[in-house]
C-alpha cells in the first residue's frame, strides 16, 4: 500500500475501533484492493457486505473513472411502508396505464427530507451515525399517523404534510443534517418548506381529472410505519437518460458495450452525434465502461432504478406506544375511520371513466411472421427427417405449439419470428405508455395473429383478465393467402392447449360463416 493509502486505511480503521462488527475494508485490503477503490465500491454497493463490493471492483476493473475522486449523492427520504405503500403503488400503476407516464414515475413514492449532497468514500459510516444519532432523538416524539392532505393543481398531484406533524419531520431533517455536518463534515440541506408527497407531477392536463378520482381512492389513513432511508446515486448522471437492457448483446467490434439482461446504461442525449441510427452511445452501469449498444435491446427505465439503498430508520416506537396503550380497539377504530376500498367503488370509478372515455377500435398488424424471412422453404429449414422442430436461427420461434396434424399444418399457418415477437411486445409496450384503455381484443385465427395479440395483452399486463376473441371473419382467405384450399388454422382446444387465453364462450359473427361457406362452393366449382 502507498503511504497515503496507508494512513487513510488507518484513519477508517479508528473509527471501527471499539465497534463489535468487523471493518468491511480488511478483507478487500487482504484480496489486494488498493484503500481507496475498496472504499469507492463499498459506498457504491451501500456498504452491505465485501462480497458485493469485490464483485463490483471486479466488474470495473476496465473502468477508466476507476480512480478518479468521485464520491456519491446521497438523499434522506420519509417512506411509506404497509397499506399505505401498496395503495401508492398500486395508483403508480393505473396512472401510468390510463394517463401515461410522468416525472413522479421515475421514483418511488416517498417525501424528501433533505437535497442530495455529497459525502467522501471514508466517511459514508459517519453519514449512518448521523442516521441513527437525529433518529434516535426524535423517537419519542415522532407523530403516531402523519396526516396527508390531498392537493391538486394543473402541473401537480400530491400529499401536503400539515401542522404539528410537519414541524416534527422537519425538525428531524435538521437534526440529521446537522449531525452529518459533525460527523462525516457533509454540508446537507434539509428541506424547511412545505413537505409533500408527490402523486403526479408535470402531466397533460387533460389528465388532472382522472388523476384526481384515482388519488382519492388511496385513503391515506391506511396503516403505515414510517421509514427514513438513505439513498445514493452516481452524481455523473443525473441527467442522463436510464435504459435497461432486455437482451444478451455480445459486441462485434471493440468499440461497443456487452449487454446482459437487467443492464442500466447511462445515456446523454446531447452526445450522440457519433451514433449511426438505431445505434445509442452509453455508459454500462454494470462495468463503468462507455461504447454503443443497439438502442432495440433496451427500453426506458425510471430515475431511481439505479439508486442504491444504503441505511434505514424505522419510526415504529411512537405507534407500539399507542398500540399498547389502547389495544386491539384502536386499531379497530383507526381502520373504521378510513375503510378499505370496497370492489363496489373501483368499479363505480372504473365504471365513470369508461362512460367518459372516447370509444374506439384500434387496428394492428400482426408482427413479422417467419416466411417473410426464411421463404417460402422456411418449414424444411427447422424440421427433423421425423417431422420434428428445431431451431436452425435465431430470429425462429424458440417453440411450436403441438398441432393435431403435426408440423406440416404450419406451413400455410406461420408463427410470428423472434423479431415478429419482439415487435408485438414493443406495440404493446407503446400502447402501456400512450394510457389507451384496452377493453377487448378480437382477433384473426392465424397463428400470427393470435400471437401478436397475447403478447400485447402481456405488455398491457392483461394477458388474464381479457380473453382473446377469435374471429375468423378478420381472416383475408382469398387476398394473402395461396393455394386452392383454406389452410388449416388451429382450433380453439388447440389454442388453450397451447396457453393462449381465448375465449371459447364468443360465437364469430354470421356474415363470417357465410362468407366461408361462399369460399367453399367457389373451390367446389360450385360458383
Amino acid at each position: 500500500m502507498a503511504a497515503g493509502e496507508t494512513q487513510l486505511y488507518a484513519k477508517v480503521s479508528n473509527k471501527h475501533k471499539g465497534r463489535s462488527t468487523p471493518s468491511l475494508l480488511d478483507p478487500l485490503l487482504g484480496m489486494g484492493f488498493p484503500a481507496h477503490t475498496a472504499l469507492k465500491a463499498l459506498a457504491a454497493t451501500g456498504r452491505k457486505t465485501a462480497e458485493e463490493a469485490s464483485n463490483w471492483l471486479r466488474c470495473h476493473r476496465d473502468d477508466p473513472s476507476l480512480d478518479d475522486p468521485i464520491p456519491q449523492e446521497y438523499a434522506l427520504f420519509l417512506c411509506p411502508t404497509g397499506s399505505l405503500l401498496e395503495r401508492l403503488q398500486e395508483f403508480w400503476r393505473e396512472s401510468k396505464s390510463q394517463c401515461t407516464k410522468n416525472r413522479a414515475h421515475e421514483v418511488f413514492p416517498h417525501i424528501t427530507l433533505c437535497d442530495f449532497f455529497t459525502c467522501e468514500d471514508h466517511k459514508v459510516d459517519c453519514l449512518y451515525e448521523a442516521l441513527k444519532r437525529a433518529g434516535d432523538r426524535i423517537l419519542g416524539s415522532f407523530p403516531s399517523v402523519v396526516p396527508l392532505v390531498l392537493h391538486s393543481s394543473i402541473s401537480y398531484l400530491g400529499f401536503f404534510v400539515n401542522d404539528s406533524p410537519a414541524d416534527v419531520i422537519r425538525e428531524f431533517a435538521i437534526m440529521f443534517a446537522t449531525e452529518a455536518s459533525v460527523l462525516a463534515d457533509c454540508t446537507v440541506k434539509p428541506c424547511t418548506k412545505q413537505l409533500h408527497l408527490t402523486l403526479a407531477h408535470k402531466f397533460y392536463p387533460h389528465h388532472q381529472r382522472t388523476l384526481e378520482q384515482l388519488a382519492r381512492a388511496i385513503r391515506p389513513g391506511h396503516g403505515c410505519q414510517w421509514t427514513a432511508v438513505l439513498y445514493s446515486r452516481d452524481m455523473r448522471f443525473v441527467h442522463y437518460q436510464t435504459l435497461r437492457a432486455l437482451f444478451q448483446y455480445k459486441p462485434q467490434n471493440v468499440d461497443e458495450l456487452t449487454l446482459s439482461p437487467g443492464d442500466y446504461i447511462f445515456v446523454d442525449p446531447t452526445q450522440q452525434e457519433e451514433a449511426s441510427e438505431g445505434w445509442v452511445i452509453g455508459i454500462s452501469q454494470r462495468t463503468g465502461c462507455r461504447g454503443f449498444l443497439p438502442e432495440n435491446y433496451t427500453e426506458q427505465a425510471s430515475e431511481s432504478d439505479t439508486w442504491v439503498k444504503h441505511r434505514t430508520y424505522t419510526f415504529s416506537l411512537a405507534m407500539d406506544l399507542i398500540s399498547r396503550k389502547d389495544g386491539e380497539a384502536s386499531s379497530r377504530r383507526n381502520w373504521e375511520l378510513y375503510p378499505s376500498q370496497t370492489p363496489r367503488d373501483i368499479s363505480s370509478i372504473q365504471a365513470l371513466q369508461a362512460t367518459i372515455a372516447r370509444r374506439s377500435v384500434l387496428v394492428v398488424r400482426h408482427g413479422e411472421r417467419v416466411d417473410q424471412i426464411f421463404g417460402k422453404s422456411w418449414l424444411q429449414q427447422c424440421s427433423t427427417p421425423d417431422g420434428k422442430y428445431y431451431r436452425p436461427d435465431l430470429n425462429f420461434p424458440y417453440s411450436l405449439p403441438r398441432r393435431s396434424n403435426g408440423i406440416k399444418d404450419f406451413e400455410n399457418d406461420p408463427p410470428l419470428s423472434s423479431c415478429g415477437i419482439f415487435q408485438s411486445r414493443m406495440a404493446g409496450e407503446a400502447l402501456l405508455d400512450s394510457g389507451l384503455r384496452v377493453t377487448s381484443v378480437f382477433t384473426s385465427p392465424a397463428l400470427r395473429c393470435v400471437q401478436t395479440a397475447r403478447h400485447i395483452l402481456e405488455e398491457l399486463k392483461l394477458e388474464k383478465r381479457i380473453k382473446i376473441r377469435v374471429e375468423p371473419g378478420i381472416f383475408e382467405w382469398t387476398k394473402w393467402e395461396s393455394g386452392r384450399t383454406t389452410p388449416t388454422l388451429m382450433t380453439l382446444d388447440e389454442l388453450k392447449e397451447a396457453n393462449f387465453n381465448v375465449s371459447t364462450d364468443y360465437r364469430f359473427l354470421l356474415w363470417a360463416c357465410a362468407s366461408v361457406k361462399k369460399i367453399k362452393r367457389k373451390e367446389n366449382g360450385n360458383w
